[in-house]
């Protein structure tokens, strides 16, 4: 449909009439839609904007993107754009205000600071940039539980940022929306240039997190992944306060109400193992985990879909494609716009943004009880790792606080032949303000509490390290880890591995018997064995630095370094 000038006519804004805020300033702004008009963007000081747009549904949205040449509807649907320069998050841009809130309870050993003048000035800066535009505004909840959710105001230069932010972020009822006050704030700039001089940062590409405010400021970077994780940050600060622990996970449920979280790096399979058909998804990136269960921070779900494909990945194939998704990066055919997943060429770290609701088994309520079973997803490219292991308790927290999967050659610039360890503790390190051992400690408690079974699976590689072994097939994978969701893994025989110390299942039906001793898959026995030790020793190095800090069960369940060298 074309559109005529003016603002949308659809029916749920039909009553809506355009409403003229008269500033001191020169000239008034143009608000539409749907909002408190109480509590307008003046009250954040915004201030001479040419117009906001309120809570605007994807319709809406995508005739502001494509009018404004942000992006593209492809073959299927689904609304394109590319991120330029940033085709993911920068960690080394983000920083902390330093204050008497923050100063005692941050881990300012993996959080960059500035001071609260310079957030001030930057702060400043930010609103003076924005006089003259027209503005998308959401208004959102950051939790699916309110008892604990954040109500969260998104001020977005981009319509289909704006659009990405609503799908991602859990959605109020519209009736709610005329009484709501934020709580957070984000205002998403990306052309605003942030001066390292002048703001205290590192580039002109900036997220800074005021905690005592509540405000969030990202400038510089059009990659939208940055908003959605700002809000993560800040439920990871707040929520350990209250006893919920915030994860970096994905969750489902089966018939018989038995939850189950999912941990792990992007990467390793954590939204496409969660989206089982047999089980209710409840989300597939962030939770939180507290008295009374589970429940999922977004209303959306945030898929890497390169190689994406309808054999492997149904489910999130079949939501990639349709009107409502919006694709980061994904290159597509010139003259029919069909999408090519397996192209990598413009980042390996291809997205795809979508309501929860596009997956029909998806849950409504983003809630869950009590998990059963805890599943920590590595991607070895060393090939060392078994495809299941069952840990202890103390394990779990040992394996939380390292966080490790693999990188392997091709997927990012620098990376050499030989694969690369990533230790990020919590499976979250960028996201964490509070020290690591505050959140592996309620993981344990949480755990003893409820007797939950924990699994270390490995979805990487088999036969040998990259380059020589190939990917762990995903059937193994789903056999292992529907075994271990229905409690029937529980029964069968177990070994202690010789590296590691876990528990490895000897036998399943169904499943080949040697691919779960990865040694005998190795044709070169005695470079597994090089191999494996090397790759306990780059557990030790890395958890050096959280020893200090955890009891004597902890660090017994570190590898063995003295029993892989016998």
């Amino acid at each position: 449909m074309a559109y005529s000038g003016g603002p949308p006519r659809h029916s749920a804004l039909a009553a809506i009439a355009l409403e003229n805020r008269g500033f001191e300033e020169e000239f008034s702004v143009q608000e539409t839609g749907v909002r408190n008009g109480a509590f307008g963007a003046d009250k954040f000081g915004l201030k001479n904007l040419k117009s906001v747009y309120w809570n605007f549904g994807a319709p809406q949205l995508y005739e502001h993107a494509l009018r404004n040449g942000e992006a593209m509807v492809n073959a299927d649907g689904a609304l394109c754009a590319e991120t330029g320069e940033f085709t993911g998050r920068s960690p080394k841009d983000k920083f902390t205000v330093r204050d008497a809130l923050t100063d005692k309870s941050m881990w300012w050993a993996g959080n960059q600071s500035i001071t609260s003048d310079q957030f001030a000035t930057l702060y400043a800066d930010f609103l003076k940039h924005a006089e003259g535009m027209t503005l998308f505004a959401q208004d959102l909840y950051g939790g699916a539980d309110p008892a604990f959710h954040i109500k969260t105001r998104v001020f977005t230069e981009l319509a289909w940022h704006s659009l990405f932010i609503r799908t991602l972020l859990r959605r109020p009822e519209t009736a709610e929306l005329a009484s709501f006050v934020p709580e957070l704030t984000i205002i998403d700039l990306p052309s605003f240039r942030a001066d390292p001089k002048r703001h205290g940062v590192r580039s002109e590409n900036v997220v800074a997190i005021d905690f005592a405010r509540k405000i969030v400021l990202i400038g510089g970077s059009y990659y939208a992944g940055e908003m959605k994780k700002s809000v993560f940050t800040t439920l990871n600060y707040y929520l350990p306060e209250k006893g919920v622990l915030p994860m970096h996970c994905s969750a489902n449920v089966g018939p018989n109400g038995d939850s189950a979280i999912f941990f792990g790096l992007s990467g390793t399979g954590k939204t496409t193992l969660s989206a089982d058909p047999k089980r209710t998804l409840i989300g597939d990136d962030e939770h939180g985990w507290g008295k009374d269960g589970i429940f999922n921070f977004e209303g959306g779900c945030y898929a890497k879909c390169i190689k994406l494909s309808r054999e492997a990945e149904p489910e999130i194939y079949a939501a990639s494609k349709r009107f409502g998704a919006v694709l980061e990066n994904v290159v597509h055919d010139d003259s029919t716009r069909v999408p090519d997943f397996d192209d990598g060429s413009k980042t390996e770290n291809t997205r795809s943004a979508y309501p929860l609701e596009f997956i029909p088994n998806a849950s409504l309520t983003g809630r869950a009880g009590q998990p059963k079973n805890l599943v920590m997803l590595a991607a070895d490219a060393f090939g060392v790792l078994p495809p299941i292991a069952k840990l202890t308790p103390a394990q779990a927290m040992y394996h939380f606080l390292s966080g490790y999967t693999a990188k392997v050659a091709g997927t990012e610039r620098g990376l050499g032949n030989e694969p690369q360890p990533e230790f990020s503790t919590c499976f979250g390190s960028p996201f964490l303000p509070r020290d690591p051992t505050v959140y592996g400690n309620m993981l344990r408690d949480l755990i003893a509490k409820h007797n939950v079974d924990c699994w270390l699976v490995n979805t990487g590689w088999t036969g040998g390290k990259y380059g020589t072994g190939s990917r762990m097939p995903i059937k193994v994978t789903r056999a292992l880890l529907s075994a271990a969701l229905d409690g029937s893994l529980r029964n069968v025989e177990f070994r202690t591995d010789k590296y590691f110390g876990f528990a490895v299942p000897t036998a399943l039906p169904g499943v080949p018997s040697e691919i779960l001793d990865p040694v005998n898959t190795w044709k070169d026995k005695a470079e597994f064995d090089k191999t494996a030790r090397a790759l306990v020793g780059m557990f030790q190095k890395n958890f050096a630095k959280f020893e200090k800090d955890v009891d004597a069960e902890v660090k017994a369940a570190a590898p063995d370094v003295k029993m892989a060298a016998e």
